[in-house]
Order: structure tokens, then C-alpha cells, then sequence
């Protein structure tokens, strides 16, 4: 039997954080599923049942820490794991050491599927030990399921209003038929092709917050992956994406518009009509405004999320300039520029 370096099968540092473990297993995994190596497919198989076996292993907090514990001194262990075997089969029954230091030594060699080196030290550890309430063996150890993310497209209106909606996503559970774990009697999943985990196609009722902003993230309790031995679901987080809108800019909790207006409004002054995100409202423009300046409409913009109440819309007036003058229109435009200049 010989020690088994898990972290050296998946390419990953000692110290490396659970996502880089599972993202170089799902890598690994579709690189070396046998199905897409025909050419060499024992090969294949082979580095495939490896790094099952590394992230079995790597990927269960308990079964890791057990694992890091183990390290060199692993054949020191392995002898003390037969002599209590040995013990057990003289005895003719139960093995009264046969869970050394919190590791399972019972089971035939082979029984997972995976190596003798897994077999000894890691069956019945973590996903698939068994513990009573009381402390002994019995009941399966509960573990909470993985928290998932995606992204929930908003347009500015939506997060405006905010309310229900109903969405449909892709998202990436565990396999419901080897549970996780890659392999179904010994064999590759036929259902999850090794990997543990499919994705599903699943329908949500969401309750956006009125005034959400681009990049918060909207938390579904216990919409997350299965959990394992009858453990809660983790949570689900949408990453809100407002996309940009063809009218307003948003600055936090303000919106900013620009609004077309004539020389005459901007000169003579007047009221015009201008929209904001509850329709259209009138605003007064002072005479003698000029081009691109600023006016406020308070309490016009998003809704708060926190303090209540809404932030405030502002309108840059830009100044267009008539077209296609008539003949009497130059003129008069003429004398209108001759009268400023103090020409007669």
C-alpha cells in the first residue's frame, strides 16, 4: 500500500482554499473522464479514479483535516490500523480499536471503489461517517450544502419598483443519484459522468428590493446545493446586473437626464415637461438659463434602500439651436444680434 498524495494529484498547494481544490477537480475531471479519451482509455480511468479519490478526500473539511494529521507518519498508522485488524479477526468479533484516533479501519480493502490507502484511513470519515447523537456510531453526520451564485438581469424600472419576479436559472447541484460522490457501485456515474455535480434547469420566485443596485446580491435561504446526510441546502446569492438605460444615468440613489429644450426656453424662460421614473412632470426654467445647466427635480430619483425615501433626479438642459431658417427669420435674428451689439 502505498501513501497517497492527494494534494500533488490535483495540482494544488497544501494550504490551497476549498474553491481552488473543487475548481482543479472539475478541471481534472473533464480532462481525464475516460469517455473523452478514447485513445487511451485505461489511462484514462485510471487518473480519473485518482483524482475522484483526491478530492473525496480534499473536498470533505473532516476528511482533510484527518488527512493533513496523517501525513508522513501514515505508515505508522497503517501498521497500528492491522494490528488492529488482526485483533479483531483473532477476537472473532467486533474491534474494540477500530476507530483509531477517529479513524475507521473496518471494511474490506477496495470496498469504496477507491485505494487500499483511501479505504484504511478514510472509509466511514466525514460524508459517509456514522455517529449517534450520543457520540457513538449510528446515525449519518450532517453537513450543510454549498451556497451558489448567479446573476439576475434587472432594468432600471425593475429595480425601481422592485416587488416579486420570477426567474429561471441554470444551476449546479449535486448529482442525485451517487449523491456527490462521482461513483454509483463502484462505477462511474452514469448520470453526473463522475463529476458529482449536474446542472439543473429550476424556476425561482424572487423578491427584489426597491432601489437594489448594480453588483448587491440577493439572498435565497435554502436554495443552494443539496446537502449531504440529511443535511440543510446552503444558500442561494443573485448578483444583481442593473443594465444601463437609454434615458436616465444612475449615480447611487440619483438619477441624471439630459433634456432637449430651445434657445427661446432657455432665453424667455417657460414651463416644460420632463419625465422621470413615475411619468412626466412640469418643470419651470428660469429666463436667461444657459446651455447645460443643472436644474433638480428633489425626491424624482431611485428609492432608498436603507433610510427610506428617494433620491433626487437632475436635468442638464441642452440648448438646440433652430434649423432651416426662413428669410425672415435671419433677418430678424439679425437685428436681434445687432441690437445686443449696440448697432442700429
Amino acid at each position: 500500500m502505498n501513501y497517497k498524495d492527494y494534494y500533488a494529484i490535483l495540482g494544488v498547494p497544501k494550504a490551497a482554499p476549498e474553491k481552488d481544490i473543487k475548481s482543479a477537480y472539475r478541471k481534472l475531471a473533464r480532462k481525464w473522464h475516460p469517455d473523452a479519451n478514447p485513445d487511451k482509455q485505461r489511462e484514462a480511468e485510471e487518473k480519473f479514479k485518482d483524482i475522484q479519490e483526491a478530492y473525496e478526500v480534499l473536498g470533505d473539511p473532516e476528511k482533510r483535516r484527518k488527512y493533513d494529521v496523517l501525513g508522513a507518519d501514515w505508515q505508522r498508522a497503517a501498521a497500528s490500523a492491522e494490528q488492529q485488524r488482526s485483533y479483531r479477526q483473532q477476537a472473532g468479533g467486533a474491534d474494540p480499536f477500530a476507530n483509531f484516533g477517529g479513524f475507521n479501519t473496518g471494511g474490506a480493502a477496495g470496498a469504496s471503489g477507491f485505494s487500499d490507502f483511501f479505504d484504511m484511513f478514510f472509509s466511514g470519515i466525514g460524508r459517509q461517517q456514522r455517529t449517534t447523537p450520543g457520540g457513538g456510531f449510528g446515525a449519518s453526520t450532517a453537513q450543510r450544502g454549498e451556497d451558489l451564485e448567479s446573476t439576475i438581469e434587472l432594468t432600471l424600472h425593475d429595480a425601481f419598483e422592485g416587488g416579486k419576479k420570477n426567474i429561471t436559472l441554470q444551476v449546479e447541484d449535486l448529482c442525485s443519484r451517487c449523491h456527490g460522490t462521482g461513483t454509483d457501485r463502484n462505477k462511474i456515474c452514469p448520470q453526473c459522468h463522475g463529476t458529482g455535480r449536474v446542472t439543473e434547469t429550476k424556476k425561482f420566485d424572487v423578491t427584489i428590493p426597491r432601489g437594489v443596485r448594480d453588483g448587491q446580491r440577493i439572498r435565497l435561504a435554502g436554495q443552494g446545493a443539496t446537502g449531504r446526510g440529511g443535511g440543510k441546502r446552503g444558500d442561494l446569492y443573485l448578483v444583481v446586473h442593473v443594465q444601463n438605460d437609454r434615458m436616465y444615468e444612475r449615480k447611487g440613489d440619483d438619477l441624471y437626464l439630459d433634456l432637449g429644450v430651445s434657445i427661446y426656453e432657455l432665453a424667455l424662460g417657460g414651463d416644460v415637461r420632463v419625465p422621470t421614473m413615475t411619468g412626466e412632470v412640469t418643470m419651470t426654467i428660469p429666463a436667461g438659463t444657459q446651455n447645460n445647466k443643472m436644474l433638480r427635480l428633489t425626491g424624482k430619483g431611485m428609492p432608498k434602500l436603507k433610510d427610506g425615501g428617494y433620491g433626487d433626479e437632475y436635468v442638464r438642459l441642452i440648448g438646440q439651436m433652430p434649423t432651416n431658417l426662413t428669410d425672415k427669420e435671419q433677418k430678424l435674428f439679425r437685428e436681434l444680434a445687432n441690437l445686443r451689439n449696440g448697432k442700429r
